[in-house]
């Protein structure tokens, strides 16, 4: 027994040595110990080192900063945007009759003001690898309460159609949205995450409507005596002020990242420099990046084409008051309260259980569900039908959104904010081609071809592959860095502490047989 004790501890001793010689090649590996630096010493949650301290688990009630805050500033900052973004909407039938505007000239200006949007989200995406979310968020809120806050002195239809252009630069803060979410939060969690800072910053496209209608206008009015047009000409100052303060408050007191602000970051030397044209490059020529904008074009798209279309529609065919209309149509936009997450929450699920084939199959089905409900709504003719059509046909189109952005951050996770903007943008493109259907076209036609290309939209999930991850047709699950996207190979220093800890366990035995 001495003897053999003697031998157990000159084999720990060995392991020891070997230990600390393996640890100085990790350091050496790592580069500067400022790698490790980070503004917060402590988090309230759950975090994996292995993904840059981003968080395993979402605390709804907390406010503590970095992950939660974030969290909130998140989709509360997306709320605002819409707030900025469709404040004017309401105020369209005063503005129509006033300027004395035809429908086509209202639905130019609504093209005009999706169709801004575009080029915006394209922007935005390579500088959220470059700034972070927090400056970018900051700026647009305040950039964009400028021509929210300039409603008033439009006089001509093609000043309409020039103000809502710009008032649609808000709507680029999705981008940062999604960005900031995929940025806190752990690949386990990510679709629910990202599902639900964005559906409850969706929420604002419902209650804009009636928060418009229903408090501000009717305040305004009243402090002008009854004055109609001078109401609906300062009523929009409101919003714009919300959005320059929440913006002051984004910048000063969120975070861009678990570690800490991007400027930051580079200050310590966490984080490297990228170009922006260089992520760009590299989202746009990944297939995945397209076929997931198609995809969003056809969920996310229908979302706002529907926003703006669904009141039309409960008035023109089925005689509801623009009130009534109003009312009924915030249905689609109230149901983000959940709907939006409940995807990303079955994505995260499927991921789970299938890996990412489960995500693919999810964003499959969602997608063929709302296009088969967006026929079954054109054929509705009563209103308790329709309204029940809406309801299940808005909880397939926001479940779909909150899908596509459960798959989005595996992309090209180096580069992730260009692609977030590519695919982003995407949902702009279908609202201006699906807008285009409905403003040119009688309601049957327009609503048959969006179900039907919806519906096609779903078999392009076939050809999404993912490096790494099994397709729904081909390929096998790997070991994936979650920050790089690249294939993990087993190097020798995990090789030699693989090794160690299988001499431990023979160490272990020997001495239990002893």
């Amino acid at each position: 027994m001495e003897q053999t004790s003697q031998s157990m501890r000159e084999l720990e001793r060995k392991m020891k040595d070997e230990d600390e010689s393996v640890n100085d090649l990790d350091v050496s590996l790592a580069g500067p110990t400022n790698l490790q630096w980070r503004k917060f010493k402590y988090y309230n949650v759950e975090v994996d080192p292995e993904q840059d301290d981003k968080s395993k688990e979402i605390l709804l009630c907390s406010l503590q900063r970095p992950h939660s805050r974030s969290f909130h500033a998140a989709w509360f900052s997306f709320s605002v945007a819409f707030f900025l973004w469709f404040s004017i909407v309401p105020l369209l039938p005063k503005i129509e009759a006033t300027l004395d505007l035809t429908k086509a000239e209202l639905w130019d200006s609504t093209l005009a003001g999706f169709g801004s949007t575009i080029l915006v989200r394209l922007i935005l995406g390579p500088l959220c690898d470059v700034y972070g979310p927090r400056v970018l968020v900051s700026g647009i809120l305040i950039a964009g309460a400028i021509p929210t806050a300039c409603t008033g002195f439009v006089n001509s239809a093609r000043g309409l159609i020039i103000l809502r252009a710009f008032i649609g630069i808000n709507g680029g803060v999705f981008v940062m949205n999604q960005f900031w979410t995929s940025r806190m939060f752990a690949k386990n969690i990510v679709g629910t995450a990202n599902g639900l800072a964005a559906g409850w910053g969706n929420v604002a496209a419902g209650t804009t409507n009636l928060i418009v209608t229903l408090i501000l206008l009717p305040m305004f009015t009243a402090i002008y005596r009854g004055n109609d047009d001078l109401a609906w000409r300062t009523v929009c100052v409101l919003p714009a002020m919300v959005g320059v303060v929440t913006g002051i408050f984004v910048y000063f007191r969120s975070d861009d990242s678990p570690k800490g602000n991007y400027s930051e970051l580079k200050k310590q030397g966490v984080l490297s420099p990228v170009s922006a044209v260089k992520s760009f490059r590299e989202a746009a020529t990944d297939l995945n990046t397209w076929l997931l904008c198609a995809q969003y074009a056809c969920s996310f798209g229908v979302e706002l084409t529907m926003t703006v279309a669904a009141e039309h529609y409960f008035h023109d065919v089925l005689g509801q008051s623009k009130e009534a209309a109003a009312s009924l149509a915030s249905i689609f936009g109230w149901l983000n309260l959940f709907a939006r997450a409940l995807g990303g929450a079955l994505s995260d699920f499927g991921m789970q259980k299938y890996g990412m084939r489960g995500r693919l199959w999810i964003q499959s089905i969602c997608l063929l569900g709302e296009g088969c409900f967006i026929l079954i709504f054109e054929h509705s003719k009563s209103l308790g039908a329709s309204i029940i059509t809406l309801v299940i046909f808005s909880l397939f189109v926001q479940a779909a959104d909150g899908t596509c952005f459960g798959i989005v951050p595996y992309v090209n996770p180096r580069h992730m904010g260009s692609v977030i903007g590519i695919v982003g943008a995407g949902g702009n493109v279908g609202a201006v081609c699906f807008g285009w259907a409905i403003r040119n076209l009688y309601y049957e036609k327009a609503f048959l071809i969006m179900g039907l290309t919806v519906m096609s939209s779903s078999l392009l999930s076939v050809f999404i592959s993912i490096r790494g991850h099994r397709s729904l047709l081909w390929g096998v699950d790997r070991r994936v860095n979650p920050e790089t996207g690249e294939i993990v190979v087993v190097n020798d220093t995990s090789s030699r502490s693989g090794s160690r800890s299988s001499r431990r366990r023979d160490a272990n035995l020997s001495l239990q047989v002893a």
